[in-house]
Parts: C-alpha cells; structure tokens; sequence
C-alpha cells in the first residue's frame, strides 16, 4: 500500500512538471500549474487555457 502512495505522488509530480514545461512554452507563468490540485476548478481552467490567445504565440504586426 505505500508503494502505490509513493507511485502517485511521483506521478502527481511528474505531470505537474510536464504542465508547467506546456505553460511556459505558451508564455504562461508556471505557478498556473498550481491551479490542476484544486478540484473542479482544474477542469475549468484547462478549458479557459484551451480557448484562449497564448501569449507565446501572438505575431507581431508592422
């Protein structure tokens, strides 16, 4: 039984790590990855991260 705890939590880590390397490459500040611990609320975000303009990606128009 602690090794599944100690499996999760090193997972639970590792996909927190791997969101906060997509928010920065979407020019997000990392400490939004805080936000997926939260319940219900995570699920919300994620659409409102999905649909909305990613500073990392806007052009720059002369």
């Amino acid at each position: 039984m602690e090794l599944f705890f100690l499996l999760g939590a090193a997972f639970a880590i590792f996909i927190l790590w791997l969101c906060s390397k997509i928010l920065e490459k979407a020019g997000i500040d990392k400490i939004w990855v805080l936000v997926l611990l939260i319940p219900v609320v995570n699920i919300i975000m994620i659409w409102v991260f999905a649909f909305s303009e990613w500073p990392g990606l806007k052009q720059k128009r002369f």
